[in-house]
């Protein structure tokens, strides 16, 4: 079994003064930690409500430092169940943002044509990088013309 694991990080951000600047921070703080070795984790803003149910920016700040709630999505293949695929994802993405607390919020069971979805989108994406590193080579073709003019 396949599951997709989504856990929410609470991740400090220091020197900031808008809600904005404190998740762009923190987006590329956490992805700075996760990669190379975790490059496969998707980051995006988390959601965060109040007791009473009303919608909460991802950062809260005090005194130019902020707290904010980020959601880390992972997939993890040849599960036994979704504990396990839970545990995996913690330990996988805990190991990397230490200090960080970490905390699983959904756990989805993947059907099998997502996972093939998955598997051609990524597949297209790195086909497409081929391409464009192709189209450089044709501003060498040129240079050549102007030795005459750097001699």
């Amino acid at each position: 079994m396949d599951c997709r694991v989504v856990v929410e990080a609470a991740v400090p951000v220091f020197d900031v003064e808008t809600p904005d600047e404190a998740i762009r921070i923190a987006i590329s703080k956490t992805g700075e930690m996760l990669n190379p070795d975790l490059n496969y984790v998707e980051i995006n803003m988390g959601e965060r409500t109040s007791p009473s149910g009303e919608e909460l920016p991802p950062a809260f700040i005090a005194a130019d430092e902020a707290l904010v709630a980020l959601e880390l999505e992972m997939t993890v293949f040849n599960v036994e169940r979704e504990e396990h695929a839970s545990r995996i994802a913690r330990k996988e993405i805990g190991q990397l943002l230490e200090n960080i607390p970490l905390e699983v919020v959904e756990v989805e069971e993947l059907e099998e044509d997502e996972i093939d979805e998955e598997s051609d989108t990524e597949t297209e994406e790195s086909s497409t990088a081929e391409t464009d590193d192709e189209e450089t080579d044709d501003d060498e073709e040129i240079l050549p013309e102007f030795e005459d003019l750097v001699e």
